[in-house]
């Protein structure tokens, strides 16, 4: 769903500047900088309006997350929001998945979140799902030895090219379930998450490890 133009985007933003990584491919093997203290360093790509990056940040005082978010009225909504929640340890930046390589240095991140990306349903769109090899291979550049994509969809179709797609490109699946919360919630949900379970929608899960 398309977000409406926010009038007063700017003033926002500029109230939000300490939670605003403005050019992240400056960053590049230094984003610990940001937090020396924080011994894991987090990714969401596609982070929306930031639930699931803020409270992950809360429970998670030990890790620095980033929120990737190329919609900038998505994006000033999350910074927002990790404001009015005190968040001390989330940083956010406008910035697209193919920058990947761009803005973080080989071996990096610690851990990559995919929630709920856009599944890109017609074929010739292949391309442009976030768990295609292309992408697969950036996150494999990205990630440090044993660290791990963490996905979910509501997309079944999604959910079996991106397995298919894991499996072929020399990463090992862990956890993976086709209804998440068939006995309850389970874990910190986003805000389509929370809908979908409230509607009775299974959510699938996986975990990957890169092994090459």
């Amino acid at each position: 769903m398309r977000m409406r133009k926010l009038k007063n985007l700017e003033p926002r933003q500029a109230r939000c500047g300490d939670l605003w990584i403005t050019e992240p491919e400056t960053m590049a093997g230094r984003w610990h900088s940001l937090m020396p203290e924080a011994g894991q360093l987090w990714l969401e790509i596609g982070c929306g309006k930031g639930k699931f990056t803020a409270e992950t940040a809360l429970a998670h005082p030990e890790a620095l997350l980033l929120g990737m978010e190329r919609v900038p009225e998505a994006h000033v909504m999350a910074m927002e929001r990790a404001r009015e929640l005190g968040v001390t340890n989330a940083r956010y930046l406008i910035q697209d998945a193919e920058w990947l390589d761009r803005c973080f240095a080989p071996g990096e991140l610690d851990r990559i979140y995919l929630n709920f990306c856009d599944p890109w349903p017609a074929t010739r769109h292949a391309r442009r799902r976030l768990t295609h090899r292309d992408f697969l291979e950036r996150y494999a550049r990205a990630l440090k030895p044993g660290g791990r994509i963490h996905f979910k969809t509501d997309n079944t179709d999604l959910f079996e090219f991106s397995i298919n797609e894991l499996e072929m490109t020399g990463w090992k699946l862990y956890d993976v379930t086709r209804d998440l919360h068939h006995d309850g919630p389970v874990g910190i949900m986003t805000g389509y998450e929370e809908k979908f379970h409230a509607q009775g929608v299974p959510i699938c899960r996986l975990e990957a490890a890169y092994e090459g």
